[in-house]
């Protein structure tokens, strides 16, 4: 246990050490890459506590980023530029000359206010099954986009709020990215995530063995609601700028694809899949523009999704974790193999 606590505690002051490094040394644009992709994972992996560990298939989660991105901004939107945003008409309540809260309190502000607005949405609709489930949680995600263009006061509509402050940089994101994956071990590691594991398998089963499937479902709803609204604000004070349409079915859909194609029900399976597939997005950014056939990169990523599903059901991962052991272990096996022949 020692053994692997030191492991763990040198893996991530080394990653942090490569992420200084990297700050310092790679411009801009290559920066913002590998933030967005870590704004990316934290949404995959906050959605595999829902889709992965516990087989719903939650299709609401960009609902819960909107309300995280909504709330950072206005909190941390500085009041004597609220003018040139065309933002003077807040609340007053909102509008202070003084109201300006710092960036932490306001992602957990975020991120609370998501996670207490899943609890009535999980209410109802997580007494459902299957593809009703999935439905419920689509239509949220179109109720929060519908809110937010018709809050023109509050979210400025169709137009979007630009000039936000650039808080988020590589430590923010990579630093919840974190404490979230400590929280999802421990999580697994106890009773309430083999139950969790026991409803994904047979919901019927786990009834049977007096497991409360509201209850146990409510929990990682909810944990993952939360982590969506702080990933919701650092996309917002990453990128600068958001609108509702930012929101919306393609947020939704390309992250349920990253998930799948990683592997569902692993967190090196969401972590593969994210970089992957936000990497080559980027790279096909160019070609895509330089031979005008708008619309290649969601095609390339259908291509991709339906060449996992045949040959990788599980996904990249294989719906293992791809631990440094686990890595050491396939060597050795392939090594052997390699010999035997």
């Amino acid at each position: 246990m020692k053994k692997d606590m030191t492991k763990g505690i040198l893996t991530i002051v080394l990653f942090f050490i490569i992420l200084w490094i990297a700050q310092q040394n790679l411009n801009k644009y290559v920066m913002f890459i590998i933030d967005l992709i870590g704004v990316y994972m934290l949404i995959v992996l906050s959605l595999n506590l829902t889709n992965g560990y516990t087989g719903l298939f939650n299709l609401g989660h960009a609902g819960f980023m909107a309300v995280g991105a909504y709330t950072s901004v206005l909190l941390t939107f500085p009041a004597a530029a609220r003018k040139f945003a065309a933002l003077p008409y807040l609340p007053p309540w909102l509008g202070g000359p003084n109201y300006q809260w710092p960036f932490l309190p306001a992602l957990l502000m975020g991120g609370i206010l998501a996670a207490l607005l899943a609890i009535p949405v999980g209410l109802p609709a997580l007494r459902l099954r299957g593809h009703y489930f999935a439905v419920m949680t689509l239509g949220f995600m179109i109720i929060m986009e519908t809110i937010a263009i018709n809050a023109r006061g509050l979210t400025r509509g169709a137009l979007g709020i630009n000039a936000i402050p650039t808080y988020t940089n590589v430590f923010w994101t990579y630093g919840w990215i974190l404490i979230f994956l400590y929280i999802d071990i421990m999580l697994m590691r106890s009773s309430y995530g083999r139950a969790m594991l026991a409803i994904r398998e047979d919901e019927i089963a786990a009834q049977a063995m007096s497991i409360n499937l509201t209850k146990y479902k409510m929990v990682p709803f909810v944990l993952s609601a939360f982590f969506q609204g702080i990933a919701g604000g650092l996309f917002a004070h990453l990128t600068t700028n958001i609108s509702p349409y930012d929101f919306s079915f393609d947020l939704t859909f390309a992250t349920i694809i990253m998930l799948i194609i990683g592997g569902s029900g692993t967190m090196t399976g969401a972590i593969l899949g994210t970089s992957i597939l936000t990497a080559l997005s980027f790279a096909l950014k160019p070609v895509e523009e330089g031979l005008r056939l708008y619309g290649l990169i969601e095609l390339i990523y259908s291509a991709l999704l339906i060449i996992v599903m045949i040959k990788w059901p599980l996904g990249i991962s294989g719906g293992n974790e791809w631990t440094l052991d686990y890595i050491a272990r396939k060597l050795r096996l392939k090594r052997k193999d390699t010999y035997t022949t």
